[in-house]
């Protein structure tokens, strides 16, 4: 199987730029997509049921925003928007589907750049997501946990560390919740298969950063320890265009 995730910086954006013809071509059991920005009434036919997939969209509330989406030929025992807590259902950011063997969440978490409320309502999201995971793993379920994680981990996965130590994305207190999500026992499916660097999933739209390799490793797929042994290979995309993330590939 192949799993996939892409941060589309926008479907309808993305699909202007090839996304339908480059879906069918890389051809993915499921794909889940973050930030959709747009309401199903928003999209074209295409978009709306691709040839030979389910479509599941999760938008925000708020128009324009954020917004995640599941495309997945194997339709699922369940699909579930969100963690049931309100304040971060609101905003589309999660989508839970059970295929019975495994769960897929597609997760867009939130950036906290913009001011301390966003990063605190980063932080809260995080422990709640984690809280999520571990209940499904009590129940025995095996999870691949997919999206824009919006933080890289360690210094290797950006470009230039020292200089964003005090930008949120790689503040400590970010970190440390990535630090703390292995320690639970979940594996960053990608370090599992290559340890160095210049590998990077999120590229700035300015000064050039793409052409230079100047960017993030912000996307994941992490699993649950008990899913490790189903994980086939996982690898970037980074020539594909169409937003300022590239795909990330997930092979079980």
């Amino acid at each position: 199987m192949k799993l996939i995730s892409w941060n589309v910086n926008g479907l309808r954006a993305a699909e202007r730029k090839g996304f339908i013809k480059w879906l069918h071509k890389e051809n993915p059991d499921i794909i889940g997509l973050q930030e959709i920005k747009g309401r199903e009434h928003q999209f074209s036919k295409e978009l709306l049921a691709p040839d030979h997939y389910h479509a599941y969209f999760n938008p925000a509330q708020r128009k324009g925003y954020s917004g995640t989406a599941i495309y997945t030929k194997i339709q699922p025992h369940e699909i579930l928007n969100g963690f049931g807590i309100e304040k971060f259902d609101c905003e589309g950011r999660t989508q839970i589907a059970d295929y019975d063997d495994f769960v897929f969440m597609n997760i867009y978490f939130p950036n906290g750049k913009m001011n301390p409320m966003r990063l605190n309502y980063k932080l809260e999201f995080y422990e709640s997501a984690l809280k999520y995971f571990d209940k499904c793993v009590e129940l025995g379920k095996k999870l691949f946990i997919t999206g824009d994680y919006n933080t890289a981990h360690h210094p290797i996965d950006l470009a230039r560390p020292k200089e964003n130590e005090e930008i949120s994305g790689f503040l400590p207190i970010e970190r440390k919740w990535l630090d703390k999500l292995e320690a639970h026992g979940y594996i960053d499916c990608f370090r599992e298969f290559e340890k160095g660097p210049d590998h990077y999933t999120w590229w700035s739209m300015q000064s050039g950063a793409r052409p230079r390799n100047v960017g993030w490793r912000i996307d994941y797929f992490f699993c649950s320890k008990n899913a490790r042994d189903l994980v086939k290979g996982c690898y970037h995309l980074p020539d594909v265009m169409g937003s300022d993330h590239c795909p990330i590939v997930l092979e079980l």
